[in-house]
């Protein structure tokens, strides 16, 4: 995993920061977004576009962020999840892997993982069941529509090639109000990741991910936010950006 270098583009260059507030939080208030949708072909491009199953095919028992990242994490999950056991939910952990970060001993009665390596999705204790599947080859989401309070994915919506099409596939999914977690840092594959990502800062990231929602359709306007450690120490940044399905 690489950390993000200078960004050499930026969708965001105008936002002007307030002082003591993250940008992140600031870049998807108020926001105008372009009648069509801003991004091109070329940046879903990566550098190494190899297949993807390959790249995956050795289970990987690592986590992708630091200690004080997952710490925040964890703890972010705690304060917006159902809580453990509640009745009839159902959570999707999409690009999921052997640990889901989500608070220690949660349980639900459905907890989907969907990702790479099964090898992987095997070890998660969290889940109840996995799904393997490559979304850059096949977006199309095998749950029934409405199935899912919440989806959470965590530092992997840089890789999606096809992101509107997933977008849309967890809105049919989710139910009404349901909850879309992305979750992120400045680490990646650099080589796997998407050129408009790689090209990019945190904030942008967090602009483009916003983007992905609204493009979508019929969610609501999403929110960032900044949950990193210690903003500006040598931890890794944490940003989460999530909105919900709108009510029809």
């Amino acid at each position: 995993m690489a950390s993000g270098g200078a960004p050499s583009r930026s969708f965001v260059a105008s936002a002007r920061p307030r002082q003591g507030v993250s940008p992140v939080e600031q870049i998807l208030k108020n926001v105008e977004w372009p009648d069509e949708f801003p991004f091109k072909a070329e940046d879903f491009s990566r550098f190494d576009e190899s297949s993807d199953a390959l790249f995956y095919s050795a289970p990987r028992y690592v986590t992708h962020i630091d200690d004080q990242a997952i710490e925040a994490l964890t703890k972010y999950y705690s304060e917006v999840l159902p809580p453990s056991n509640t009745p009839g939910v159902a959570i999707l952990d999409m690009c999921s892997s052997w640990v889901s970060h989500y608070p220690p001993g949660y349980k639900q009665e459905k907890i989907v993982g969907m990702g790479m390596n099964e090898d992987e999705l095997k070890r998660n204790p969290v889940l109840t069941e996995y799904v393997v599947q490559d979304l850059n080859v096949n977006p199309k989401l095998p749950f029934e529509d409405n199935t899912f309070d919440v989806i959470t994915n965590v530092v992997s919506v840089d890789y999606l090639t096809k992101p509107i099409d997933v977008f849309k596939e967890m809105r049919r999914i989710l139910k009404p109000s349901g909850l879309a977690i992305m979750s992120f840092s400045n680490r990646c594959f650099w080589t796997k990741a998407i050129s408009i990502w790689t090209s990019t800062g945190d904030a942008d990231h967090a602009w483009i991910v916003g983007a992905y929602f609204h493009y979508a359709g019929d969610f609501e306007s999403p929110e960032a936010i900044d949950i990193s450690p210690n903003p500006g120490r040598r931890t890794d940044p944490m940003y989460v950006v999530q909105s919900r399905k709108r009510i029809a």
